[in-house]
């Protein structure tokens, strides 16, 4: 999915709430020219019974964000606190109320050549309406990639670095014109790593298993969340190992997790099934404690939530309580 943004949306650029169309950068930053950057993506659902708009781990999201942005030496000088405040503001000034998506991005910000960095630093907040980013209802089909994914001494795929995420356009763009749905990458030890944009989940003999943080993988907080369902509600045993190119071809069940994606079935890779051809048990009900929990319908996951409107509902009930009493 591409979200194409209103320009009269309201961001957050510069200190201040202004809209997306004067929010620009200079064609000499930094950043541009040589993807100094370190990104976030929060997402953010609405539930239209209870009317409100559950933002996903935001504190969680914005602690990696600044920890990943310390890697290039960038400094985000509000705390994960702050950020999340801002971002909530920014949600109801925009009156989302649909779902959507956040995108924090930090970055080096001198214009100028040359490509050793110094202490300019920038930071910007956008929210968006955004829907499903794969089409996956039916699952998608996938295909290994002959681009490997980065390796940690070069660009740490875990740090969400701008730059780092050319190797993912490449793998992308060469899937989808091969006739894929997605992109999965094998790191330079020839195992599994991810898919171009998102973490990989299989099943075989009844055990979840999804390659360790050290291959090479974005240490995912969606992926996080289905480990923690996975064992909570269905009492799965979750491995985290190495998984060989060939396991694809003969698992049970194969999923993408992500926080645009949530969970993608996967029903084929290079053009051999996954399992019968369908979306398996497991990853069915995965998706399915997912999407409740993310939406505010399982109470134990709402720890997970940090609802847009409820301040507001609840100023508005003050006011008509002080009304009443008056």
């Amino acid at each position: 999915m591409r979200a194409e943004a209103d320009p009269n949306l309201i961001v957050y650029f510069g200190g201040e709430y202004v809209p997306l169309r004067e929010a620009r950068v200079g064609i000499l930053t930094h950043a541009l020219h040589y993807g100094t950057g370190v990104f976030e993506g929060i997402r953010a659902y609405w539930n239209d019974a209870q009317e409100e708009l559950f933002v996903v781990r935001p504190l969680e999201h914005y602690k990696r964000w600044k920890r990943n942005a310390g890697i290039l030496r960038i400094d985000v000088p509000l705390s994960p606190e702050e950020l999340c405040e801002i971002t909530l503001e920014l949600m109801r000034r925009n009156g989302l109320r649909t779902n959507a998506y956040v995108r924090p991005l930090a970055y080096k910000s001198a214009e100028r050549i040359g490509v050793s960095t110094d202490d300019e630093d920038a930071f910007a907040l956008i929210a968006l309406p955004f829907g499903d980013y794969l089409h996956s209802d039916k699952g998608i089909h996938a295909g290994v990639s002959p681009w490997r994914r980065i390796e940690d001494n070069a660009i740490p795929a875990r740090g969400k670095i701008c730059g780092a995420y050319v190797n993912s356009a490449l793998a992308s763009d060469e899937a989808r014109l091969s006739g894929f749905d997605e992109a999965i990458l094998l790191n330079e030890s020839g195992h599994v790593a991810e898919g171009s944009t998102c973490n990989i989940f299989m099943v075989r003999n009844g055990k979840l298993i999804t390659p360790a943080s050290t291959e090479n993988v974005l240490e995912g907080i969606t992926r996080d969340s289905i480990m923690e369902l996975a064992r909570r509600e269905m009492d799965l045993q979750v491995v985290e190992r190495p998984i060989d190119r060939s396991e694809l071809y003969v698992c049970d069940e194969l999923f993408l997790t992500g926080t645009a994606v949530g969970i993608a079935p996967v029903v084929r890779v290079d053009h051999r099934p996954v399992g019968n051809a369908a979306i398996g048990s497991i990853t069915r009900d995965l998706l399915e404690l997912y999407v409740a929990a993310t939406r505010g319908n399982l109470e134990n996951y709402k720890k997970w939530l940090v609802p847009v409107y409820q301040s507001l509902k609840t100023q508005d009930q003050d006011s008509t309580l002080l009304v009443h009493a008056s």
